[in-house]
């Protein structure tokens, strides 16, 4: 399934999946177009022109289309990009319900949120397999420490922590700063200074996207 709609706009969600059906030459095609139909909650929607669907509806119809000859393994391109966040999380629930029924699934995404739904990740940077694994395997493998304040002039925070050798990374989310070392000794020393300024440290748990930012710097200062 490819990143961007392929189906033809003029033709409904029906014919776009019967077409398909005949141009592979599936036997039962409109058994096989029904299940589709069913499955993807599109029957409703069966004779509505594809140029009229909203994105997510889309990329509903271009997985039914995937599923015609029952395949049991399914590629998806950035599937979800463009897509409002209620019909992500209804594609995701989708996929997830293939994978009950042994369907194996390989996804291409930039969203984070959307790696961590999965059993296991593959990192690519550059052409270059930087890491392979459960979530918690890769996480672990990086011996990160992540920990977070909040308050007022985190801009001025970050540039300063930022100065500091044993700071690895650091990134503002809304009105919390959070920041990852390696060392966690050396991660407490140095924020002891800014204690002192009145902000408040505490440990978090190190996420996916911390991991993965850690391994995409280390890359590129490598190359």
């Amino acid at each position: 399934m490819t990143q961007y709609f392929s189906m033809w706009g003029n033709l409904t969600i029906r014919e776009n999946l019967l077409f398909i059906a005949r141009l592979y030459s599936l036997d039962r095609r409109r058994e096989r177009v029904e299940r589709a139909l069913s499955e993807l909650g599109l029957t409703a929607r069966q004779h509505q022109l594809a140029k009229e669907l909203s994105g997510g509806w889309k990329q509903r119809m271009a997985l039914a289309a995937c599923m015609l000859h029952e395949p049991v393994l399914l590629f998806l391109d950035e599937p979800t990009a463009g897509v409002d966040p209620k019909a992500r999380r209804e594609f995701w629930q989708m996929l997830h319900q293939l994978s009950d029924r042994g369907i194996s699934i390989l996804v291409s995404t930039h969203y984070m949120d959307e790696a961590e739904r999965c059993h296991k990740v593959a990192y690519l940077s550059y052409g270059r397999l930087l890491a392979n694994g459960t979530i918690a395997s890769i996480i672990a493998s990086q011996n990160l420490i992540t920990m977070r304040t909040s308050g007022a002039g985190l801009t001025l925070l970050e540039s300063q922590l930022q100065r500091l050798p044993d700071i690895e990374q650091t990134v503002i989310f809304g009105n919390q700063l959070y920041i990852t070392s390696r060392d966690e000794a050396k991660l407490k020393s140095a924020l002891f200074a800014f204690t002192q300024q009145g902000y408040e440290f505490c440990k978090v748990d190190t996420n996916l996207e911390d991991a993965f930012t850690y391994l995409m710097k280390n890359n590129c200062e490598k190359n």
